[in-house]
């Protein structure tokens, strides 16, 4: 009988799987995370997101331009009224109009209109120059009047891709009588996306405008100081 024991405990040992061999769960379940490209998600908003990308387009071309525009317009010359000083008190005028037109700015050109009038009353000099200084102002404000409007109605195709998204989700819920995520998914995509798009552009070009605007008042401040010394200088006496 004892035989008879030990044979089936052999048994039983031999059968039992090796531990050692057996795969060991950790527990951990490998997650492959998937990550939305942006291209993908403009994709996702629809049709919308083409006016859109063009008044992106369109602000940014009119930022550069206007940036090198008003950047040529701001140049600096700290010794040009000193230099027209001399050379008016010289009594040549011809030489103070060819400075004014080589500074290839508003200034010069403002300056310009008031050495080609010295002799005049003050009064008709100083009108001259305010009427030079405002076509120049606003030929520096050129276009951004289309950054003003960008500003303006970008948010709105936004807000009508969110419409359609919204549309979008009530079509596919019709279709598949349920409201799971899975449904809703495509316009919900749509939805969000047109809205920060329109967002997003329209922020944008009011940043821009205002950015521009303020330096373009900056260098009519400069300009309006630089009349304010030309005006005294025709007061001096010369030396």
């Amino acid at each position: 009988m004892l035989a008879i024991l030990l044979q089936i405990s052999a048994g039983l040992t031999s059968a039992a799987p090796d531990s050692t061999n057996l795969p060991v769960s950790t527990g951990i379940q490998e997650v492959t995370e998937t990550k939305m490209s942006l291209i993908t998600m403009v994709m996702n908003g629809g049709y919308i997101m083409i006016p859109l990308g063009i008044l992106l387009m369109v602000s940014i071309y009119v930022l550069i331009e206007r940036m090198l525009v008003i950047g040529k317009a701001s140049k600096v010359n700290s010794q040009f009224i000193p230099s027209l000083k001399e050379i008016i008190h010289q009594g040549n005028i011809s030489n103070a109009i060819a400075l004014c037109r080589n500074m290839n700015t508003p200034e010069g050109s403002m300056i310009e209109q008031g050495v080609s009038r010295i002799g005049q009353p003050v009064q008709e000099i100083r009108a001259a120059m305010d009427k030079c200084g405002t076509v120049e102002i606003g030929n520096l404000e050129k276009n951004l009047t289309v950054l003003n409007i960008i500003g303006r109605i970008a948010p709105m195709f936004g807000f009508i891709g969110t419409i359609f998204g919204v549309i979008t989700i009530f079509y596919d819920i019709s279709l598949a009588k349920t409201v799971e995520i899975e449904v809703i998914s495509t316009g919900l995509y749509q939805k969000m996306i047109t809205s920060a798009g329109g967002l997003v552009v329209g922020v944008l070009a009011f940043i821009c405008y205002h950015w521009l605007n303020s330096r373009i008042d900056r260098l009519a401040r400069h300009m309006e100081e630089t009349q304010i010394k030309f005006l005294d200088m025709l007061n001096e006496p010369a030396k």
